[in-house]
């Protein structure tokens, strides 16, 4: 049995391998935590981004998208808070020279101790079988109540610390924990500092005095100096939203695990307008309907939870991530955020624009309040590339690595196949692929034999395998065979169109999102 390490470079690995996702610069030895996505990856990331984007402006008729560009007004950032308060807390090893970020040192410490705790729980559960009662164990068991308490006092000092922005006592509690390098192995630590995470560079040549501008940290901000551009020319009512898909930068000092934590990522968010007072009935119904739209691909209900934030930004009232369970443990995949009236009232006062809407029900004039949805594309794609993957042990002692990819993100929808390359059976199979070609990303194959066809499928996750044989001239028929189970059955040329179009067409999804 893999490990879940074992198993995440074994993903990492078969991306790279399949089309899915390339080190960016590769022949140049590559750049650190920047990737390319390859043939394959790319019609997986647009699905993606078209099956959030149609759920955003297809089901809901207040709202709209808009494509804002990366670069902004400099004073765009000063108003946000980016310039001052974009900080990571970071501390370096005088030993391995190696540099990371101290919340994470501290979160993986608090990790370790869940995974003690874990591990007796499930030593117990082992012993006792089907009496065991874990919470009267966890409170009478003195080597579970032990880590529990470590880890309770661990996590309130840190939430704390985290609170007050206290450098000196973050690094405090890496000391106090015993925590080491892990490349060195030794404790010596320098002191905790911040470090903006924003990329700047110049505009305009420097003999005319060049303007310091930002590659922007986050779309959302495209959206709020856009607001009274989009309200006015769309006569958009309140409530209503802004939807936007783009590229971000963050000069990340410790980006890891593959796509989790890239320095240029993309992002796809969504800001919803609403009256004062009313913001907290909206972040519900949001917070509702973003798990509905996750949990309708198939991916497993029980992967998904809502982790409230210990430590809410000075803006918000209230904030939630939606978390998947990643082979290394339950991640952060979008964001949920009762933002107030933060951000229009910030680049009021520095644009020295008046930035309200008038509400004609009320006869009043106001600045709305704001929820935010924000969901990270490349950690949305490694979440269905996670849950997608298998290693499948066959009878007869046969392995086939498969992606049970949700078929309307699956990147070719169906590959037609010539039994073999003669006798007028390619041809017939190409008059097949055109006929489909104009509805679906189709794949054409005819080397190999046909169970090496079907494995490199498999691995892309192409839902169904189309084999013209000697037989389909006779009766118009060819064999579908259906990658989860494997099954074939015999169907009419004519069938086809509708069988996949059934399986692949996200009209089912967003049907199942409104109605519940």
């Amino acid at each position: 049995m893999a490990t879940q390490e074992e198993t995440f470079k074994k993903i990492v690995a078969h991306c790279k391998e399949y089309g899915f996702v390339f080190p960016s610069s590769e022949i140049y030895d590559g750049l650190g935590a920047v990737y390319d996505y390859g043939q394959n990856g790319v019609e997986l990331k647009n699905n993606i981004k078209r099956y959030w984007w149609d759920a955003m402006t297809l089901l809901h008729e207040n709202i709209v998208g808009i494509d804002a560009a990366i670069f902004m007004h400099p004073t765009t950032w000063k108003a946000s808070g980016h310039v001052d308060a974009f900080n990571d807390p970071l501390i370096d090893n005088r030993d391995s020279k190696k540099r990371y970020r101290a919340d994470v040192l501290i979160e993986d410490q608090i990790a370790k101790y869940d995974e003690k705790i874990a591990k007796e729980l499930e030593k117990a559960r082992k012993r006792f079988g089907e009496s065991f009662d874990e919470e009267l164990y966890k409170q009478t068991n003195e080597r579970v109540r032990e880590h529990i308490e470590k880890r309770e006092a661990l996590h309130a000092r840190y939430a704390k610390a985290m609170n007050d922005n206290d450098l000196a006592e973050l690094k405090q509690i890496i000391l106090d924990e015993e925590i080491v390098c892990p490349i060195s192995g030794t404790r010596n630590w320098t002191d905790v500092r911040q470090f903006n995470l924003m990329f700047q560079t110049e505009m305009g040549s420097t003999a005319d005095g060049a303007m310091k501008i930002y590659l922007r940290p986050e779309t959302a901000q495209g959206i709020f100096v856009n607001f009274l551009n989009v309200q006015k020319t769309g006569r958009m009512k309140v409530p209503f939203g802004i939807a936007q898909i783009g590229k971000a930068f963050r000069n990340e000092i410790v980006a890891r695990q593959f796509i989790f934590r890239m320095r240029e990522f993309e992002q796809m968010e969504m800001q919803f307008f609403v009256r004062p007072g009313e913001e907290l009935k909206w972040f519900e119904h949001w917070k509702q309907f973003r798990l509905r739209w996750h949990k309708a691909l198939g991916l497993g209900d029980e992967k998904y939870r809502f982790h409230d934030h210990e430590k809410l930004a000075h803006y918000a009232n209230a904030a939630t991530d939606i978390e998947f369970l990643m082979p290394f443990g339950f991640k952060e995949v979008e964001g949920i955020h009762s933002r107030t009236n933060f951000d229009l009232s910030q680049h009021a006062k520095f644009s020295g624009k008046k930035i309200e809407y008038f509400d004609p029900e009320l006869n009043q004039s106001y600045t709305p309040y704001v929820i935010e949805t924000s969901i990270g594309v490349d950690r949305m794609f490694l979440s269905v590339m996670c849950s997608s993957y298998e290693e499948q042990q066959l009878e007869g002692g046969d392995t086939r690595v498969v992606l049970h990819l949700p078929p309307v993100l699956a990147p070719v929808k169906a590959c037609i196949m010539p039994l073999v390359k003669k006798d007028g059976l390619p041809e017939k199979a190409r008059e097949i692929m055109n006929e489909l070609k104009f509805d679906f990303k189709v794949a054409y194959d005819e080397k190999d034999s046909i169970g090496k066809r079907y494995r490199r499928q498999d691995a892309v996750g192409t839902p169904f395998c189309i084999t013209v044989d000697h037989d389909t001239e006779k009766d118009g028929c060819v064999t579908v065979r259906y990658r989860d189970t494997m099954e074939q059955d015999r169907v009419k040329i004519e069938d086809l169109h509708d069988i996949i179009r059934k399986a692949t067409d996200p009209k089912e999804l967003y049907k199942k999102i409104v109605s519940e």
